[in-house]
């Protein structure tokens, strides 16, 4: 499902979200980012605090019954694990990339801890280091 365009002229860079429907972005996010939690097998609270959401929020995300809109910190989170997730599968196999985040890690930002914990404890700033370093392993960055 193709997004549609809300206004017609462009304003400039980093303009482009404000041109969706907002409803329709947080849709196809939460859809998005339901899948990632499965592949990833996250408890709901795991999943609801890394998207920064009630674990109420994400209950009714998880079975398609929630219709509300995510903030923009919210939007940017969704947008950095869809690609941490697409960066893991281009680097590892479906089940270790599926497993990667729950697993202990000896990488100079994780310190032996899981990068699930790093990424909830430092938020979205800890989201994007974690997919710059993905990146960087593979030789993207």
């Amino acid at each position: 499902m193709a997004l549609q365009p809300v206004q017609q002229e462009f304003d400039g860079p980093g303009a482009g979200l404000s041109f969706y429907d907002d409803d329709r972005v947080s849709t196809v996010a939460a859809k998005a980012y339901t899948r990632i939690a499965a592949a990833w097998k996250l408890n709901n609270r795991t999943a609801a605090d890394l998207i920064a959401v009630s674990p109420r929020t994400w209950a009714r995300m998880k079975t398609g019954a929630w219709s509300g809109k995510l903030n923009r910190d919210q939007l940017l989170r969704v947008s950095a694990i869809t690609g941490l997730y697409k960066a893991l599968h281009l680097f590892f196999g479906d089940t270790l990339a599926d497993r990667w985040v729950g697993l202990r890690n000896k990488g100079p930002m994780f310190s032996g801890r899981e990068p699930m914990e790093t990424m909830i404890e430092g938020g979205l700033p800890a989201i994007m280091e974690t997919r710059n370093y993905v990146d960087a392993l593979r030789g993207g960055a």
